[in-house]
């Protein structure tokens, strides 16, 4: 049985997996890597990529059989909101706030074997701010 430590280790095992098949399937498909895994006080962005002009802020999802829905459904509104905050933080510190922008994500589904299917979706919300 694996302790609570243990499955922590786990996600994020699996978690920087996902991330670095989402990043070489997005260079795959024409993007630029900016950066990974970008750290604030706000939280983190887990990659910065450029597909020509545009910034994109990727959120990477990953499930394991599917017992909580669909990863892309797990962006909530709130993470949403999280990361627009991170998007405007990391767009001033680089000072291109004129640049345009937008925000993707990438959903990386994984079998018992260890394979995966790997679903973009770009554009996948508009900026949301909280009141």
């Amino acid at each position: 049985m694996m302790s609570d430590a243990g499955a922590g280790c786990n996600r994020r095992a699996l978690g920087a997996a996902g991330e670095s098949v989402a990043a070489e399937f997005l260079r795959r498909h024409g993007c630029r890597i900016i950066e990974a895994n970008v750290r604030s006080r706000l939280g983190e962005i887990d990659l910065v990529a450029q597909d020509g002009a545009v910034i994109v802020f990727v959120e990477v999802k990953g499930n394991r059989g599917g017992r909580y829905g669909a990863p892309e459904e797990m962006v909530t509104p709130a993470k949403q909101r999280r990361l627009t905050r991170l998007a405007l933080w990391y767009l001033q510190r680089r000072n291109w706030l004129g640049r345009a922008a937008r925000f993707d994500v990438v959903a990386v589904d994984w079998d018992p074997a260890g394979a995966k299917n790997v679903r973009h979706f770009p554009n996948a919300f508009p900026a949301a701010w909280s009141p």
